[in-house]
């Protein structure tokens, strides 16, 4: 698998989340409404993550980028996810929700 564009990764990624997570309502987030905002809300019984896609690790990150990240997951989850990382924030999304 080559590089992927981001938006090819994020569209994949919130289908693989619709089945990880049927019950959970996934919204894709607009960027252009609140810049640095994550791409992903995952709304999942009483708990929610955000999620901020990238094509690989070193992406560039936008202005606010780090701050929402920061600032939601000392709220609930969030993070960055990428190719490189994805199965591991699977994972933790996972753990996060059984918690």
């Amino acid at each position: 698998m080559g590089i992927q564009l981001e938006k090819n990764f994020q569209s994949k990624l919130i289908k693989e989340l619709r089945e990880i997570f049927p019950e959970s309502v996934i919204l894709k987030n607009d960027p252009n409404y609140l810049q640095g905002f994550p791409d992903i809300l995952i709304l999942h019984n009483n708990k929610w993550a955000a999620l901020e896609t990238k094509r690989k690790t070193n992406s560039f990150r936008q202005p606010n980028q780090n701050y929402y990240i920061e600032r939601l997951n000392d709220m609930s989850f969030a993070c960055f996810i990428c190719p490189e990382n994805k199965e591991q924030v699977l994972y933790e999304l996972q753990q996060s929700f059984r918690a």
